[in-house]
């Protein structure tokens, strides 16, 4: 979900949510920039460009009402020092497409085809939405700015606002500061998720939506991601790896505010399914097996693990459930309880019969729950038959 996830615009540092890879390797946190109070900057550009994102965007009226009441009533529990100042408002960009993002004025973007994913469930729009204003509340478009601007005057570039030209060949050591601006993105969209946890929580919806929208969205996304180093958007095992105990803290807080969990304004948590790497060991000369270790919380039933392969990428995912899944390639589906503190479910692939020499399969492994809906999806492997 890569949920807010920082790059270089021209627009109000837009806020993104499909992140596009994993960084595997641990780094020192980077010191973020406090925000000057003089510091007006970055509501000047928001209020510049406010007209032509507003024409771009219409009002989550019908379908979308279900967005704005919880909106409001996050707004609700955000501190009058930071909401007075602030013209807060929820807008739909009606493009289909699977993103947020918010502008320092308070305004936050969501685009149609996350907004209908999130459809009649208050939890999966207070995990969207929560983050966004977390990063309105931190004032992250301006320390986004004054990082880049204090790499800028050790490099003797220029950074114009509002402006997405300005080629980062002109910074000095220009892959280092590619580098260690995806690492400050990275850190700020995991302290945004932080704080849009306790914000839902004060709200009254339970932060296990979090990484149920992260995980529905990792499930809508095709193919193999590869590390980077210059991601600027922290990848799902590591959002989920990095806030574990964040997770824990809240859920805690949760249950303090709210021991009848279905009482709540988000109603009962969803289920909700670790899927972790899954591994691949060859057991003879045209035999392999599969194994994938998964872990559920709030399950009341069973899961169905679905392992698919097929010969070649699908373009253009959208993964609801097992109706949307490709029907090319073979399918071997098995049931669990998921009751341990890890199962893992083992697949045995053998050859195909007249299947060319080593043509390069993909393999892709979904979890859904009893009405075959995906819940999460495990990294693809890549497998030679």
């Amino acid at each position: 979900m890569e949920i807010g996830a920082c790059r270089r615009v021209g627009l109000v540092g837009l806020f993104i949510l499909l992140p596009p890879a994993c960084l595997l390797c641990a780094q020192q946190p980077l010191e973020s920039p406090a925000v000057p109070s003089q510091f007006t900057l970055d509501m000047e550009t928001a209020a510049r460009l406010r007209p032509q994102m507003m024409a771009a965007s219409i009002p989550p009226t019908g379908r979308y009402d279900q967005g704005r009441v919880v909106f409001e009533k996050l707004v609700q529990q955000i501190l009058p020092a930071s909401a007075s100042t602030r013209a807060w408002r929820l807008r739909i960009v009606d493009d289909d497409q699977w993103n947020a993002y918010s502008s320092p004025d308070g305004s936050v973007y969501v685009e149609s085809g996350l907004a209908k994913l999130a459809g009649s469930s208050n939890g999966l729009w207070a995990a969207i939405l929560s983050h966004e204003l977390a990063h309105v509340i931190r004032r992250d478009w301006a320390r986004r700015y004054l990082y880049e601007k204090s790499m800028q005057n050790a490099a003797g570039a220029t950074i114009t606002l509002g402006d997405p030209s300005v080629p980062w060949s002109s910074w000095m050591n220009p892959e280092k500061a590619s580098a260690e601006l995806g690492q400050f993105c990275r850190q700020m969209e995991l302290e945004a998720d932080r704080e849009g946890l306790r914000l839902m929580v004060r709200a009254g919806y339970h932060p296990d939506f979090v990484p149920s929208l992260h995980h529905l969205l990792h499930a809508r996304m095709d193919g193999l991601e590869s590390s980077s180093a210059y991601s600027m958007h922290p990848c799902w095992e590591e959002r989920d790896r990095e806030l574990s105990e964040a997770y824990a803290e809240a859920s805690r807080e949760f249950e303090h505010r709210w021991p009848e969990w279905y009482a709540s304004p988000g109603g009962n948590p969803p289920v909700l399914v670790f899927a972790e790497q899954p591994t691949l060991r060859k057991t003879g000369t045209k035999e392999w097996e599969i194994s994938v270790p998964i872990r559920c919380q709030n399950l009341a039933g069973a899961v169905e693990v679905l392992l698919q392969e097929h010969s070649g990428r699908k373009s253009n995912p959208s993964i609801h459930s097992t109706r949307d899944l490709s029907q090319s390639g073979s399918e071997i589906r098995q049931v669990t309880g998921c009751t341990s503190p890890k199962t893992t479910v083992t697949f045995l692939l053998g050859s195909t019969e007249g299947q060319a020499k080593n043509n390069l399969k993909l393999t892709d492994i979904y979890v859904l729950d009893a009405w075959g809906s995906v819940l999460a999806r495990a990294d693809s492997l890549k497998l030679r038959r």
